[in-house]
């Protein structure tokens, strides 16, 4: 498995726009058993996304999915800035199944 955490910034007062379009880009994609959207607690800005793919290709190959690249063209305006992603390895956990 593969997992990426990441955070973002999204302009002020756009964060509920940012996040209405990521959800909206995510419904279908092959690989992915875990796509999380998540508020910042401490940031009214800030986004939190928390994913588990199947590999590292299957990640990659989403970036080419029509409704992912529309997403990105969407929310791109709106985003004031991205933090350096963090790669993890999955291996389990509630919902989620060892070499799924």
């Amino acid at each position: 498995m593969h997992g990426r955490l990441g955070h973002m910034t999204a302009v002020p007062g756009k964060r509920d726009a940012v996040i209405a379009i990521l959800l909206d880009g995510s419904k279908a994609m092959p690989g992915c058993l875990s796509y999380v959207v998540a508020q910042d607690p401490t940031d009214p800005e800030g986004i939190w996304i928390t994913e588990v793919w199947e590999s590292q290709a299957s990640h990659k190959a989403s970036l080419s999915l029509p409704a992912v690249k529309d997403a990105i063209t969407r929310a791109r305006p709106l985003v004031a800035g991205f933090d350096k992603p963090i790669e993890t390895v999955p291996v389990g956990g509630y919902g989620l199944h060892p070499g799924a």
